[in-house]
């Protein structure tokens, strides 16, 4: 097995992400410098910060239903994780993209650095759905908008789909996912997002799982 398969396998990222770690020198093979394109067997030893690796005999992929309140980071800095809802064997599992501190709804979490970059890169085009509660209802020109495009500080925001559902309630469906995105399109039009909550990630969706659950999903 080469050596970014064997460590993107272990520590469940992308293999280019493995590149990365092995051209910073971060990786030892044997007790040497790992170098790109070199070949590991049963009876190697790869280490990372301090760790041997071990590459997943399978992989796993779990469905989390995020409540509000909590990071999706192993180092809260004070605040919940959402590794503080998670049973120690599933501590290891990588999220694949973001819900922020108080946004709510899935959030996929796997070993499989090839699905997670498949979820989250933008070349992937895999779609997003949101359900959004604001201060004021939005007019049939602004739910235009959303579409058409938003200029902000990081270049233009273009929701897939933006429908009114409710009342001051709306599903927006997105293809790419950059920081706080939606809360700054809104932000744009001046109106405040006051629940945010994710429902679907490509082909998974939350359906009824509840707040802090997960469960096991195939792909």
């Amino acid at each position: 097995m080469r050596i970014n398969k064997y460590v993107a396998d272990a520590l469940g990222i992308a293999r280019r992400k493995a590149d990365i770690l092995i051209d910073e020198g971060k990786i030892t093979l044997n007790g040497t410098v790992a170098e790109q394109g070199v070949s590991v067997s049963e009876t190697d030893t790869v280490v990372y910060n301090g760790s041997q690796l071990k590459p997943q005999l399978s992989s796993l992929t779990i469905a989390l239903h995020k409540p509000t309140g909590y990071v999706c980071s192993r180092n809260g800095q004070g605040s919940r994780t959402i590794y503080d809802l998670l049973p120690a064997d599933y501590q290891h599992l990588n999220p694949a993209g973001r819900l922020d501190k108080d946004s709510s709804g899935l959030l996929l979490l796997s070993s499989d650095g090839k699905l997670i970059e498949q979820l989250t890169h933008p070349r992937y085009d895999k779609d997003k759905v949101y359900r959004i509660t604001t201060n004021r209802e939005l007019t049939e020109d602004e739910l235009q908008r959303l579409r058409t495009g938003i200029q902000l500080d990081d270049g233009i925001s273009i929701f897939k789909q933006a429908t009114a559902i409710g009342s001051k309630q709306y599903e927006v469906v997105l293809t790419e996912g950059r920081n706080r995105q939606i809360r700054r399109t809104f932000g744009a039009l001046k109106h405040w997002v006051k629940e945010l909550h994710r429902t679907q990630f490509g082909p998974y969706k939350l359906n009824n799982l509840k707040p802090g659950d997960f469960r096991i999903v195939t792909h």
